[in-house]
């Protein structure tokens, strides 16, 4: 056989196994959902379904920053440390529409400011009731996430990052926020993101670590003003069942170890 023939039947051979291998992904069961994560109304208790049971977390938010960040005096004397945070009642009108006489509504604020411009930084990260830093866990298997932000046409940049079941952390691009008002930024979740495995539980969950926004060397930073509303994520919670599937749900293991 010819050298090209050979070469031609290795291709062949490699896109019959790149179709089956499409064909069994395509072929798997899909149940999404879309699961909201944290409406930023300013309370310490979430529930959602994971596909087998209801979980419920209690968690608020805290915020830090690089180095630069400013440091002032009111009129009284007190000291002023930037950023802060307040819940303000505010909201996306393509969300909530005007909400006069529906419930109250809040969003999260975030006021910066730094000594100088540069690659400065402020994460919004989730703490447990000790305020030592909680990884919210993602149910399902995470296709997208979106959050709701309020951007002053600053040339600012906002990640989200999420852990594996390795431990390790990788960064998703939400996008910029020179843009005026409110706007939905979302991402997809990389392929290469592993949320399986080939033993059981055969779900490798992710978790939430934390926002990130990134100022711009070229842009002002000498206070700022940015808002967030319902983040959420779009998964599928599928799971497949089989005799003692039950030993393969790492919240009901846990809840049979711990006790």
């Amino acid at each position: 056989m010819k050298h090209g023939s050979i070469k031609a039947v290795c291709f062949v051979g490699l896109m019959f196994i790149a179709v089956l291998s499409a064909y069994g992904r395509d072929n798997r069961p899909v149940a999404l959902s879309t699961v909201v994560l944290e409406s930023f109304n300013g309370e310490t208790t979430r529930e959602w379904h994971d596909g087998r049971q209801v979980r419920s977390f209690d968690f608020s938010w805290d915020i830090r920053a690089s180095r630069f960040a400013t440091t002032l005096s009111d009129e009284d004397g007190n000291e002023v440390r930037f950023p802060r945070t307040t819940f303000v009642e505010a909201w996306p009108r393509a969300l909530f529409g005007d909400n006069r006489e529906g419930n109250l509504v809040q969003s999260f604020g975030i006021n910066g400011r730094f000594d100088r411009q540069g690659h400065n930084w402020v994460d919004v990260f989730p703490v447990a009731a000790d305020g030592e830093p909680f990884e919210i866990p993602l149910p399902g298997r995470v296709r997208n996430m979106d959050l709701w932000v309020w951007g002053s046409n600053l040339n600012y940049r906002l990640e989200a990052y999420v852990r594996d079941s390795q431990g390790m952390v990788h960064r998703i691009q939400l996008g910029n926020l020179n843009f005026a008002g409110w706007r939905n930024l979302s991402a997809n979740i990389p392929g290469s993101i592993r949320q399986d495995s080939r033993v059981l539980p055969a779900h490798a969950q992710l978790h939430f670590v934390k926002f990130r926004l990134w100022t711009q060397p070229n842009e002002r930073v000498d206070n700022f003003f940015v808002y967030f509303n319902r983040f959420q994520i779009l998964t599928d919670v599928f799971e497949d069942f089989f005799d003692g599937d039950e030993l393969a749900n790492p919240g009901i293991v846990a809840e049979f170890w711990n006790d």
